[in-house]
Parts: C-alpha cells; sequence; structure tokens
C-alpha cells in the first residue's frame, strides 16, 4: 500500500496532459525502443481521435523505481465535467496542467475546485514550455492567483511546480532548468503524493466509480479499494438506494501499463475492476455481506440541457443502412449510456414515442448521438432546450462563465454576436500583442449554437472555455437564428433547374441530384421567414431554346453542417434527421397544409 500512488491528471481542454501521459508512458519503459506508437496513446476511442479530445478518462499505470503510479487521465472539457467529478474520488492526489501561454481557464477553475472538494494533493505543471510566446513565470503567478481565489490554506498554497513539455518529455524545477527527462516530475510525485487513505485491517469497502463491458467478461465494474482486501469467490453484497444484492466475486483485474491483468487477491488502496454482477451504477457501494456499509453517492454538477430522441419516421427512413430505427431500440441504447454516464439521465416520464435526455452540454450530445449513428442506430433529434426553473415565483435559468482568448480584429464581430444572445462583458485584456482577452457572463441559452460561428467568426483562431456558474434571473428571449427555412414541396431529387431558381431566395443545402421529400428543409431563406419551394421541378421538355444556355449559368456552393452546427440551426418546430450516412434538416410536420393549421392555431394561443 505504501507503494502505491493513485493521481489524476486535470486541465484544461488541449493544454497537453494527454500528450504528457505519452510521455511518461514511454519514458517509463512501457514501450519498446523500436515500438512504433501513436500519440495521444490513451484517446483509442475514434471520436476522441477525431476531435483531439479526451471524452472518457481512462486509467493505466507505471512503475517507478519500486512505486506504483496509477494515472488517470480526464477530459478538459467543460461538457465532460461529470467524469473528472467521478474520478477524483478514487484518486489520492492531481497533477494540474496549466498551458504555459494561457494560464489558467475557466475549466482549470472548475477542476481544481472539485480537487480541494476532495481534499487532494495538488502538483502543478506548467507545460508547453518550449511552445512559441510562453509566459512561464506569469502562468505561475495567475495559478497561485487562482489557487488564493478558490480559497487555498497555507499547506494548500505551498504546491510543488514544476515547467514541463509533453512533446519534448522533459520536466525541469525551475524554466531555466537543464533537465531533459521527466525524472523530476516521478519524484515530484512520489514525494508530494501520499499513500492512498485506507484501511486494511477492515472488512471489504469499495465504491464503484469505473464502468466497462466487454463481449467476452460481460459488465466490469470497480474503483479504488478503500477497506480490506478482495479475492476471487469473496460474498459481497452491491447497496444502492437501501436495496442490497448479494454476489460472488468472479473474476478481479488491476491496472498495469495500458492493458488490465487478472489477478486473484487484491489489497486496500489498489485501483480494481470485478465481474460477477451485471446491474450496477456510478455511485453503488461494494461492501462485505457481514459488515454493511454506505458510502454516500457522487455528487456531480447538474444537467442543464434536454434533448428529444425520436424514431427517424421520414420518407428516407432505412436507406441509409440503419439496422437500429424503432424507439425501442433507440431508447435501450440510450439506458446503456445512462447507466455507465454520471452526468446523462433519462427522462422516466417521456412519452411513448420519444426519449427525453439531460445531459450538461451540447458537445456532449453531439458526442452520444455520433456514437449511435456510428452504431447503426436512425433517429431524429430536436433542438436542445435549456432546463428552467421556479424559485419564489420568478423564472431561472443556468449561467456560465465563457473566457475568449481571440485575434484583436474578430473582437467588434465576437461582441456583436455575445450582445444579440444577452452576454454581459466582466472583464477585456490584451495579454499579448494583436489577441484580446474578454471574459462574458451568459444564460446557457445564449452558448447553444455559438461556439461553431465564433470559429467561423474568428477564422479558427480563437480559444473559447465556459464553466457553469449556476441558476440566476431569467434573462429574456435570445434570437437562435435571423433566417427562415426553405421546404421542399414534393419528393423527388434536386433539379439543376431548380437550384438555379431556388438559390436566388437563399442557400441551400444540398447539391444537384439529393433526394429530398416533402417537409425536408432543403436551405436557408434570405429573410426571417420560411418558404415552401420546388425543388424538384425539371424543364419543360419542348422546342424552346432559352435565352441564356443553361451552361453559362453557375450554380452556388451548397452550406455543407457537421452535426453540432445542424442542432444548432434548428428551431422549436424543426428536427435534426440523422443516419449512418446523412444529416437532414426537416419540419416536424412533414404535411403542408398541417404545418400551415398548427401555426395558425400557435398564433392565436
Amino acid at each position: 500500500m505504501d507503494k502505491i500512488r493513485n493521481i489524476a491528471i486535470i486541465a484544461h481542454v488541449d493544454h497537453g496532459k494527454t500528450t504528457l501521459v505519452d510521455s511518461i508512458f514511454k519514458q517509463a519503459g512501457l514501450f519498446r525502443d523500436n515500438q512504433s506508437v501513436q500519440d495521444r496513446v490513451m484517446d483509442n476511442n475514434d471520436l476522441e481521435r477525431e476531435r483531439g479530445i479526451t471524452i472518457l478518462s481512462k486509467v493505466a499505470s507505471v512503475r517507478y523505481k519500486d512505486y506504483k503510479i496509477n494515472i488517470v487521465d480526464t477530459p478538459g472539457h467543460a461538457d465532460f465535467g461529470g467524469e473528472v467529478e467521478r474520478i477524483l474520488s478514487m484518486v489520492d492526489g492531481v497533477l494540474l496542467v496549466v498551458d504555459a501561454c494561457e494560464g489558467p481557464m475557466p475549466q482549470t477553475r472548475f477542476v481544481l475546485s472539485k480537487a480541494f472538494q476532495n481534499k487532494l494533493k495538488v502538483v502543478v505543471c506548467v507545460n508547453k514550455l518550449d511552445r512559441e510566446g510562453s509566459r512561464p513565470l506569469e502562468a505561475y503567478d495567475k495559478t497561485i492567483d487562482l489557487f488564493i481565489d478558490l480559497g487555498a490554506d497555507e499547506d494548500a498554497l505551498e504546491f510543488p511546480v514544476l515547467y514541463t513539455s509533453g512533446a519534448s518529455g522533459f520536466a525541469k524545477t525551475s524554466p531555466e532548468g537543464n533537465e531533459t527527462d521527466l525524472r523530476a516530475l516521478f519524484e515530484q510525485i512520489v514525494e508530494t503524493i501520499p499513500a492512498p487513505a485506507v484501511k486494511p485491517e477492515e472488512p471489504t469497502l469499495l465504491q464503484i466509480n469505473n464502468l466497462d463491458y466487454s463481449d467476452y467478461l460481460g459488465r466490469m465494474f470497480g474503483g479504488k479499494l478503500l477497506a480490506g482486501k478482495i479475492k476471487v469467490g469473496n460474498r459481497l453484497v452491491q447497496i444502492r438506494e437501501g436495496k442490497q444484492v448479494g454476489f460472488n466475486v468472479t473474476k478481479i483485474w488491476t491496472y498495469e501499463g495500458l492493458k488490465i491483468k487478472e489477478i486473484e487477491e487484491a489489497n486496500a488502496g489498489e485501483i480494481v475492476m470485478l465481474s460477477g454482477l451485471e446491474d450496477v451504477l456510478i455511485s453503488d457501494t461494494i461492501c462485505d455481506a457481514n459488515n454493511v456499509r454506505v458510502l454516500p453517492r457522487i455528487e456531480i454538477e447538474p444537467s442543464t440541457l434536454s434533448m428529444n430522441f425520436y424514431p427517424n419516421s421520414s420518407p428516407l427512413a432505412g436507406k441509409d443502412g440503419g439496422k437500429y430505427l424503432t424507439i425501442h431500440k433507440i431508447r435501450e441504447r440510450l439506458e446503456k449510456e445512462e447507466s455507465v454516464s454520471v452526468s446523462i439521465s433519462i427522462d422516466k416520464n417521456s412519452p411513448a414515442d420519444a426519449v427525453k435526455v439531460y445531459a450538461r452540454g451540447e458537445l456532449q450530445l453531439s458526442v452520444l448521438i455520433e456514437t449511435m449513428r456510428r452504431e447503426g442506430y436512425e433517429l431524429a433529434i430536436s433542438r436542445p432546450e435549456v432546463l428552467f426553473k421556479k424559485e419564489e415565483g420568478k423564472t431561472m435559468e443556468p449561467y456560465e462563465s465563457v473566457t475568449l482568448d481571440l485575434p484583436e480584429e474578430a473582437v467588434g464581430s465576437v461582441m456583436e454576436e455575445l450582445s444579440r444572445r444577452k452576454g454581459l462583458l466582466l472583464d477585456m485584456g490584451n495579454p499579448v500583442h494583436g489577441r484580446s482577452k474578454l471574459q462574458y457572463e451568459i444564460p446557457t441559452r445564449g452558448l447553444i449554437g455559438f461556439r461553431s460561428n465564433y470559429l467561423t467568426l474568428t477564422r479558427g483562431l480563437g480559444i473559447m472555455g465556459s464553466i457553469y456558474l449556476g441558476y440566476k434571473d431569467y434573462a429574456g428571449s435570445v434570437q437562435s437564428r435571423c433566417v427562415g427555412s426553405l421546404i421542399a414541396k414534393d419528393p423527388g431529387k434536386v433539379t439543376r433547374y431548380a437550384y438555379e431558381d431556388v438559390q436566388e431566395r437563399g442557400t441551400l443545402f444540398y447539391p444537384v441530384g439529393t433526394e429530398v421529400y416533402g417537409g425536408m428543409i432543403v436551405g436557408a431563406c434570405s429573410r426571417d421567414e420560411d418558404l415552401v419551394v420546388n425543388i424538384t421541378k425539371s424543364k419543360a421538355a419542348n422546342n424552346m431554346r432559352s435565352a441564356n444556355s443553361e451552361a453559362t449559368t453557375t450554380l452556388d456552393a451548397h452550406q455543407e453542417f457537421s452535426l453540432e452546427q445542424g442542432l444548432s440551426w434548428l428551431r422549436d418546430d424543426e428536427l435534426l434527421e440523422i443516419t449512418p450516412k446523412s444529416l437532414r434538416f426537416r419540419k416536424k410536420l412533414l404535411d403542408h397544409s398541417e404545418r400551415r393549421v398548427a401555426e395558425r392555431r400557435g398564433a392565436t394561443v
């Protein structure tokens, strides 16, 4: 037990923690000298590698001298804060990674406050020391300010700091140091992070904060063994909300390098995975059958958004290779997601033809949807909705603190956009020549769809971070978009003749030859009104030659949407149809006459 160190690596998104973990693994000898190793080895999920972010917390271990160091890589994005919250309950210290150029950002504040709540020891790494424009001493000073701001005591303020580069693989005790490897980091972890605070002499006690599933091994669950020991065959009890279920441990694993290793017995302080029980959730208590004890559930920040999942009911349903089309299959898949994620939940009172899902943010929902479509699900998605609540007769809504680092020339357009979204400017500065830093307080509603707009306004050079603040007074209506929809009148394929005619009325979303159906949204109208267009009409076959030859007419480029952009573009009466191959916008009511009746009823109400 004294030779074990359990540590989580926490940081704001893109501050380099996963790259630093890569270097730790390489220098700890996990790979052969001639072994080909891909970058960001712990981001082994396809979506993580494509997006360049960590989505799921993962555990691995390294050996340094005669110490075993269990390392947990955690997400940096605020939408996956639930992953950080559950992981911090099973480690004894954290490695806080801060970018030497940017300094602490909103998510840095969030993850550090959670570390303080869990009374964890902190080692600070000012990372990307060799990056152009790095200001390590300024980043260190701002980190001290953040510690003070979060109410750190004298002991916490005496934190050790190292100046590191994950890409180059070094850790220095000062910015001018000569160290060329990570030995100083390993030494600091061993010295500063305490051995697990556990009770080996007491009966078995463990809280579930890690779940996995294998087609060969079935359900796997585990966490840090807080007391006693576990042997294969032990009779244990699972406790959830006062209910007890007995089971026998069939297998035990511990982490060795990047893989799990099957063992016969585990001691207190070790991070383990078990099997022998199917119905298990995060926060469940596992204890000795003869000494029942219940641990408090892991508390996480509340969900701020909801979204309705519907089966795909369009005329093109099932034509894109989807395997799972029914609401039953969709609900089954979402219930599986709820069982392994602490920050996704399902409304038990959802109607029979839909599933209402609660989550922390747009990105979290889009990752879930993208995962499902790759698994062969077809579904239709409503616009994300913010969760309001009533307090003393007043409507309250969630707010977020947003920090933006952007080029100076983009400041005006970004401020105009945030003002339209009810953002309140709190602070403005110029940390380096040519760039500005803005801090806003904004309703969560105002952030829906903002990220993609922000990247466009800053030409991809803007950095943005947000953190949940809590509920405040309703800010008034926020305009989601200022253009209407171009709606296909009839089913068929988009013709060149029709495209030429319709492109004068707005921007089209699909190229010539795309199959459409009545009620499908084929473009954005140039005015703030919905317009039904005949996008499938063809030129009359007669002997009259037109004055202008078709060959001289240029077609405007159609607009492509990512999944996040598609979700943010929706209005309340629209759905995004998602299949393994396509994204299509549509009206909830496809029939034009039914839609007009519904609009008139809405106007009279």
